[in-house]
């Protein structure tokens, strides 16, 4: 569970008859489905990305990896989130597979990247949660390490246990967006065997675990969030998802305009002269 020194604030308004709020968008990937009578290929995304969302007061919309959307219907958006899921494909980040590295699903790699690029194009909030995270990375020119128990110093990023979560500690930079969201330190979910190795061009680190590893990163202006750990896991603490919607209905409010007969500086000198 996410933890910090400061409270987290779960209480939100009811929207109102004409309120709209925040649309959300959610990537997807293709799986095999059971349900009912039936077998067979299906969208899938966990339902606590869409749980954690709707409390933290956005709409959410589902996003299949079919053919990419373009730059106009990216920006009807109002944020998107980089949900988890399988490993990046190397060949994103120029290196050759691991034995432990997953097959790379192409689909959804080519999907989420295109999404990417049009979303920073139309300054639409991101925020990114584990696979997600090593995306933008790549994105951005960055390498990923491909399975961090072959490597020395790293402590357990994922549980043995199949559908479990680690809980790794993590420290927050200070005056970075993550930090004044969750606070200076953490206790966080994560399931990655996969991490952050050189960061990409234009991203700040603003999480380390204990061991070093790079936990969140984002961009210096803070329209871009991403974290290695599962907070949609703990829905007891809806911050970073708060913050997300919040800067989504941010992005759509309308500019101040000013009225045709309000006064000005100079017209205002002018009265009282």
């Amino acid at each position: 569970m996410v933890s910090s020194d400061s409270e987290p604030s779960l209480e939100r308004a009811a929207p109102g008859p004409t309120t709209r709020r925040p649309l959300i968008g959610l990537p997807t990937y293709y799986g095999r489905g059971q349900f009912g009578v039936w077998d067979r290929d299906a969208a899938f995304l966990p339902s606590v990305y869409v749980t954690a969302v709707t409390r933290a007061g956005g709409r959410t919309v589902l996003l299949p990896p079919e053919d990419p959307w373009n730059l106009s219907e990216v920006a009807e958006l109002d944020g998107i989130i980089l949900t988890g899921g399988d490993d990046v494909d190397p060949a994103l980040y120029d290196a050759q597979a691991h034995p432990r590295t997953q097959v790379p699903n192409t689909r959804r790699d080519s999907f989420e990247t295109t999404l990417y690029h049009h979303a920073r194009t139309a300054n639409v909030p991101i925020f990114a949660i584990c696979r997600g995270a090593q995306v933008v990375n790549t994105v951005h020119g960055g390498t990923l390490h491909q399975h961090l128990p072959d490597l020395d110093g790293y402590g357990a990023h994922e549980a043995e246990k199949k559908d479990e979560f680690a809980e790794v500690a993590v420290s927050t930079v200070p005056e970075t967006t993550v930090s004044g969201l969750i606070g200076a330190e953490a206790t966080v979910e994560c399931h990655h065997h996969q991490a952050i190795d050189v960061l990409g061009e234009g991203l700040i680190v603003s999480a380390r675990s204990d061991d070093g590893c790079v936990e969140a990163f984002e961009t210096p202006d803070g329209s871009m969030l991403a974290v290695q750990w599962h907070p949609e896991e703990t829905l007891d603490d809806l911050r970073l998802f708060t913050g997300l919607v919040e800067a989504a209905a941010q992005r759509r409010r309308p500019p101040k305009t000013t009225l045709l007969n309000s006064p000005t500086p100079e017209t205002e000198a002018e009265a009282r002269r």
